[in-house]
């Protein structure tokens, strides 16, 4: 009965469509959207069928979606087709991704192009760029509080400067990775000002109210997300008169996702990008996106029903463009942004996988993988046509949002534990070379969170100043052991921009009025580019760390057992130093890959009893990959030189 409704629907919404839409042979499009039509119409009736004008708003959707197929190029139609054939395109082991700052890395989006030579001398073929929308000089959070969805910031360049830059890519061989921020808007936005000047249609596109009551409702269960510089989640707005909701920052509005227009306008915002030649769209904050009174206003389910939206919808129009979910939420909260319903309930192929960041620090403090083995068992299952963004670094913080249960496991309290971790790595733990900085420092609970470049973090910056080699070489190992994990973990590698050269904290953000009360800053250098032609100079730190990333790179690839097809097993060994899994390639019983990290300062040993039952060292040696050497086994046991790994295979 629901689908002879929603069947019926279809034909009286195309039957009343734009006169100039049936103009196009628009064949994929209708079969694309018949395919995804029940599915699309079920999710949009739990979440607006009350609504009078539910009909009218579905109407508005479709005519939407056809507008920007219409717009689509004949190269973009052919990519989707291709897509849509080989749809587990990637999950190969070929992709490798670098997010970084378009004005700190190469000035803009035209001097983008000069620089793509650096990025394929690492190996680097996706290309995230961060925010580069049309935003306020000021308070535009790095970019995350967008003034216009549809400019380019004029810092960067012009629209035309991105299909360019998209273009230029593609004939690379690689992708171009884009942010849309789908919680907030700035309140310098279009939306925001007239909603400011009393106009009640822009008024309902934000959580916007008369007085304080509801408000105080909400905020007795939500969290505060910046609770230094912007505590609280509602702000006076003197101009209209009323409060209005600001989960992030006080010029943060958040957008209203029980109005649909908002829900299509934000659509049509993502379809506008899809086509202008962008392979994969970031969606910023989506646990956010719907608001409860009497919940934390996170992860909650209409906002995966958005979610599910939002991608069959683009399915319809764009489907050869993936999602990335911003979502650093918990660990068990994570893998639902995958889609639940492996069938129906698709929702972003790809999401950050903040847990294992968060333990591979936990590892590189405590010198040990004990809660890292712990996380990497408990992970979430993804589904099978999704994979995780593994990084080490990015723009943002370092959260310490490990399960207080794995920590209990592995014989830490985790309160202790994270207060030890946020002293160790802002320096203030005995014998610790870090050099980070707190950042979001709770005063009420004494939680924070942790900034740094990864070398300042791992001890370089300390062993460079004082000029301990010893020191220099550990922070060298440390850095590239950190990289081996998420080359071969299982997932899309995601490096930082100045990582590969070991650029180091960078203390300028401290003299500039908008940034000197973020620390996050302090990672988010400009890049050095005289210090990247150091690379070049055999034995200086550069050279070290990029000549040695360079190779597992152009390694990871050669091996089809780091694809990401389900295909990684965990060993959990008597050694709590090591973390040891290995990697099946699915057409080749021989192509298996032993990956083994090791955490401590001290060389350790795997007992071969433990890797013969999974066919291992059944002929004694096995090779490393990464040197080309034989690793032999003696006494029963591999040694594992300290903060190094091996990739075995036989």
């Amino acid at each position: 009965m629901y689908e002879q409704v929603s069947h019926a629907l279809l034909n009286e919404i195309l039957a009343g469509l734009k006169p100039e839409i049936g103009k196009f042979r628009l064949r994929h499009f209708y079969t694309r959207l018949g395919a995804n039509f029940y599915a699309i119409y079920s999710r949009f009736k739990l979440l607006y069928g009350d609504r009078p004008d539910f009909k009218q708003q579905m109407v508005r959707l479709v005519e939407t979606l056809a507008l920007r197929y219409m717009e689509r190029t004949p190269a973009l139609r052919k990519s989707d087709l291709a897509r849509e054939v080989n749809y587990n395109w990637f999950l190969s082991q070929k992709w490798v991704a670098m997010t970084m700052y378009c004005d700190r890395f190469s000035g803009d989006l035209r001097g983008m192009q000069s620089k793509l030579p650096y990025l394929q001398d690492l190996g680097v073929n996706m290309l995230h760029i961060m925010p580069i929308l049309d935003c306020p000089p000021d308070n535009n959070d790095g970019g995350y509080a967008v003034r216009n969805f549809r400019k380019i910031d004029s810092r960067y360049g012009t629209i035309e400067d991105v299909q360019e830059l998209a273009t230029t890519l593609k004939n690379r061989e690689m992708l171009l990775i884009l942010d849309v921020v789908v919680n907030h808007t700035s309140n310098e936005h279009d939306w925001a000002k007239r909603a400011q000047r009393g106009e009640e249609k822009y008024q309902d596109y934000y959580y916007v109210f008369d007085n304080r009551d509801i408000p105080d409702a909400y905020e007795q269960a939500m969290p505060e997300i910046f609770p230094t510089q912007a505590p609280g989640n509602f702000t006076w707005d003197e101009a209209m008169g009323k409060w209005v909701m600001t989960v992030f920052n006080s010029y943060q509005w958040d957008l209203n996702y029980r109005n649909p227009a908002v829900l299509i306008e934000m659509l049509d915002i993502i379809l506008f990008w899809a086509n202008k030649g962008v392979d994969i769209l970031r969606l910023d904050a989506v646990a956010f996106l719907w608001k409860k009174i009497g919940g934390t206003c996170q992860n909650e389910r209409e906002a995966h029903l958005l979610l599910r939206l939002m991608k069959e919808c683009c399915q319809v129009t764009a489907p050869g463009v993936l999602f990335i979910a911003e979502a650093i939420v918990a660990p068990t909260e994570i893998a639902k942004y995958f889609g639940e319903d492996a069938i129906y309930s698709k929702e972003c192929e790809i999401a950050y996988n903040a847990s294992l960041m968060a333990l591979l620090w936990d590892a590189v403090a405590t010198k040990n993988a004990n809660l890292l083995n712990l996380g990497v068992k408990n992970l979430p299952q993804k589904l099978e046509r999704a994979t995780w963004l593994n990084y080490v670094r990015c723009h943002d913080d370092i959260g310490l949002g490990f399960d207080d249960r794995d920590v209990e496991l592995a014989g830490y309290d985790p309160t202790l534990h994270r207060a030890f971790l946020i002293d160790y790595f802002t320096g203030n733990f005995p014998q610790s070379l870090a050099r980070g900085m707190p950042f979001g420092t709770n005063i009420k609970t004494g939680d924070a969170r942790i900034s740094g470049s990864l070398a300042s973090l791992v001890g370089l910056e300390a062993a460079l100043e004082a000029q301990d080699e010893e020191a220099v070489e550990a922070a060298i190992k440390t850095i590239v052991l950190l990289h081996n994990v998420i080359l071969s973990f299982g997932g899309l590698p995601l490096m930082y921009y100045g990582d590969a050269i070991g650029t180091l904290n960078n203390l300028e953000f401290l003299t500039d009025p908008v940034t000197q009360n973020d620390s996050r800053w302090v990672h988010r250098s400009r890049f050095d580019w005289d210090k990247a032609e150091k690379r070049h100079q055999t034995g200086t730190v550069e050279q070290r760390i990029f000549s040695a990333l360079k190779k597992l790179v152009a390694l990871r690839k050669e091996i089809p057992a780091f694809a990401d097809l389900d295909n990684r097993h965990l060993l959990l060994i008597d050694n709590p130093n090591l973390l040891v899994f290995y990697r099946t390639d699915p057409e080749n019983s021989h192509g298996r890959v032993l990956v083994i990290s090791n955490f401590n300062f001290e060389a350790q040993q795997v007992p071969v009893d433990a890797l013969t039952p999974h066919g291992f060292f059944a002929h004694e040696n096995m090779t490393d990959l990464c040197s080309g050497e034989r690793v032999h086994m003696e006494d029963g046991q591999v040694t594992i030189p300290a903060l190094s790994f091996y990739w075995l295979k036989d």
